[in-house]
């Protein structure tokens, strides 16, 4: 059931972003349009809803109810720059906009670019594990919760291993190549 919620979460986010930019660009209606897009926490909201009463019910804690904490993370953490990024390519494809920005691609700038990436990153990262501990301390059976904290130290790893990739564009900026 929570695989299916989460499935069906994420797309209710971007039927929200959909609705709200259609909304914003089409039907001129920027108000609306606006609050359409503030509407997108719901989701997150309704899936850690669900994914307690779950839990609750006697659910053994299982890895998608890991995944269903990364999901909230990460829609907490970088939901506002997807939401921000699908606004600028909607007005640019749709309404004749300015042209999207364009993340740096060279240099320092890129450097400073993936640093912010992976501090976002981190930041979904201990929202989600927030997430996942309270689900142990909720269900507070070790048996039961095991796949949680495997998931906290499975994304920690990533997390590390993208904090590498990261930084090290600041110790060996990417160099554009001549033509």
């Amino acid at each position: 059931m929570i695989i299916t919620l989460i499935i069906a979460c994420e797309i209710g986010f971007w039927v929200f972003v959909l609705s709200g930019l259609v909304t914003r660009y089409i039907f001129k209606q920027k108000k609306l349009g606006t609050f359409i897009l503030l509407l997108t926490p719901v989701v997150d909201i309704v899936l850690l809803i669900a994914t307690v009463i779950d839990l609750r019910n006697g659910a053994a804690a299982s890895s998608f109810h890991g995944l269903a904490a990364i999901y909230i993370g990460v829609s907490i953490s970088f939901g506002r720059k997807m939401i921000h990024w699908a606004d600028e390519q909607f007005a640019y494809h749709f309404v004749h906009g300015p042209v999207p920005s364009q993340s740096p691609k060279y240099g320092m700038e890129h450097a400073r670019h993936e640093r912010k990436g992976w501090y976002i990153h981190m930041r979904a990262w201990i929202i989600g594990s927030l997430l996942l501990y309270g689900m142990v301390l909720f269900v507070n059976d070790s048996d039961k919760t095991a796949n949680l904290v495997q998931t906290i130290r499975f994304w920690g790893m990533i997390l590390l291993i993208d904090f590498f990739i990261s930084f090290s564009y600041t110790l060996w900026p990417r160099k554009q190549k001549n033509r």
